[in-house]
């Protein structure tokens, strides 16, 4: 039986087995529970002490903790307290292993964070019983989990990154690996920390959020490209629960080459449209086009015709309507 320390950061798979964290200072415990619950299918992991347990538990995740109540040092009631104020463990039921059978020791055990106990000395199947009974929360709670991350990594596939934020404290929980790329290409920023203009934006719409009103989205623009943030829904109940917040990379290039299809113009008719959409005059867009006025106006001209338009105006709010049904986080 391997008792290493883990490495920081590790990944563990939990699609068919149940992940179980072992906390006792006595070798021959662990290695009579490491025995059984490895044959029995479990993935298991153990710590030796009060402080090793905290660190593995805060790394891993395990579904579920069989602690010692009694070691030296910091003994298992103080662990369990740590590991129940802790947000990223508090969910995990612990089952205490105990000598001691007095009743303030049991209700010392509860109080502190505990399911469960077992005696002092441990009988594997017994333990594997009581464990069955508390597992199957966390069985539920990892399809589930898994089943939510299947649907938002599928919205990778057309253009929509998401990432879920803390209420309570602003801390990036979860994310898609397109939204991990598009924070790192815009933001610089990578979990847990949150873009600092996305805080601000949440922070500055949450009444409106809370009250189920969708806020304003928010744009952070570099060079032509530009990521939009829209506020999804609130999940969870618990500490104010998680913002999901679905993102899209917009591009004038991608608008352009829709306003061209969708009126039939050429590439740079197009090009001329979406800055009268912008509010550009024609010395400006030729600027922009390294084109000269007169160009500019005639390619406008085409366009006027095309769309059976007469002003700019009417031009503009018609090409304006249709990419905002194409691209609805467009902000003309």
């Amino acid at each position: 039986m391997n008792t290493s320390s883990l490495p920081i950061e590790f990944d563990l798979d939990r699609s068919d087995s149940d992940v179980v964290l072992i906390v006792d200072d006595v070798p021959d415990n662990l290695s009579l529970l490491h025995d059984a619950l490895d044959e029995a299918g479990c993935t298991v992991l153990v710590a030796t002490s009060g402080e090793a347990a905290l660190a593995r538990a805060a790394q891993a995740l395990p579904d579920i903790v069989l602690l010692d109540a009694m070691m030296p040092g910091m003994d298992g009631f103080e662990v369990a307290r740590h590991l129940k104020a802790d947000a990223r463990t508090a969910h995990i039921p612990i089952i205490f292993m105990t000598g001691l059978t007095e009743t303030e020791h049991l209700v010392a055990g509860l109080e502190a964070g505990g399911v469960d106990y077992v005696t002092k000395p441990i009988k594997p199947r017994e333990v594997l019983a009581r464990m069955q009974v508390h597992l199957q929360g966390a069985r539920l709670a990892r399809r589930d989990a898994r089943q939510a991350g299947q649907a938002r990594n599928a919205l990778d596939a057309f253009g929509y990154a998401s990432i879920t934020v803390r209420a309570s404290d602003g801390r990036l929980m979860w994310q898609t690996p397109l939204a991990r790329d598009l924070l790192l290409r815009y933001c610089g920023t990578v979990a847990p920390a949150t873009p600092a203009p996305v805080l601000e934006w949440l922070r500055r719409h949450q009444a409106e959020a809370e009250a189920h009103i969708e806020p304003p989205r928010l744009s952070l623009e570099q060079g032509p490209r530009r990521l939009i943030f829209r506020l999804h829904q609130r999940v969870g109940d618990s500490d104010g629960g998680d913002w999901l917040i679905v993102m899209q990379e917009a591009s004038d290039a991608a608008i352009i080459e829709a306003m061209s299809v969708s009126f039939k113009l050429t590439a740079r008719e197009a090009e001329v449209l979406y800055w009268v959409v912008k509010g550009k005059i024609n010395r400006d867009i030729g600027d922009i086009l390294g084109a000269s006025p007169a160009t500019v106006k005639k390619h406008l001209e085409r366009v006027f015709a095309k769309l059976g338009v007469e002003t700019r105006t009417a031009a503009a709010g018609m090409a304006l309507s249709r990419i905002r049904q194409l691209h609805p986080q467009f902000e003309g």
